[in-house]
């Protein structure tokens, strides 16, 4: 069994804007950067290997954090495809049709060259499953994106991604996850950092 804990990355320009930044890659705004340098990880999270998203704001993400990170691309950000970039309120207004179909899909909303939280899942799903070649119980820590820990928390929960979700998720909090024999479960929601 592996035991992830994932953590999101801090604040940027785009989440402020609410603009949907996927793979774009944007830094951490001066608020962000206050935000992570005020975490303080658990005593059981400083001496697990560390696993970082490639993208820029995850890097200074685990900088902050102060620990040694492999970059791991499995851990990138849903691609929003076409809508990057763009306000989901700016989406449901030029195309009101179109989005609300999408988002009528949850587990399988995909944008037009993006990529959909199902496949996500099953991206970071088969990267862990190379982590679990001698079936040793390992626990390893990750900075990644809220799109990563709502398609790892959709297949923990059985979650469609219709209607709310059965927890409520604080993304300023680690949340712990166990993957074993191809499945993954909540180990601990909403960690204090």
């Amino acid at each position: 069994m592996i035991h992830v804990y994932f953590i999101r990355h801090g604040q940027t320009q785009w989440n402020v804007e609410k603009r949907l930044q996927g793979r774009t890659d944007i830094q951490l705004n001066e608020a962000g950067r206050l935000q992570i340098a005020a975490y303080q990880l658990p005593e059981c999270l400083l001496s697990v290997p560390w696993f970082t998203s490639p993208l820029l704001r995850a890097q200074q993400t685990v900088e902050l954090l102060g620990v040694d990170a492999n970059t791991e691309g499995a851990l990138i950000e849903m691609s929003w495809g076409d809508w990057e970039g763009k306000a989901l309120a700016q989406l449901r207004q030029q195309d009101p049709v179109y989005v609300a179909e999408q988002e009528s899909l949850g587990l399988d909303l995909r944008p037009v060259g993006g990529e959909s939280p199902r496949l996500v899942a099953k991206r970071v799903s088969a990267w862990i499953e190379t982590l679990d070649i001698a079936n040793v119980e390992q626990r390893i820590g990750c900075v990644s994106h809220k799109g990563i820990i709502r398609a790892i928390y959709a297949s923990a929960t059985n979650w469609d991604m219709l209607g709310k979700p059965p927890h409520k998720l604080n993304f300023h909090c680690a949340q712990h996850f166990c993957f074993d024999s191809g499945c993954w479960f909540i180990g601990e929601l909403n960690i204090p950092l």
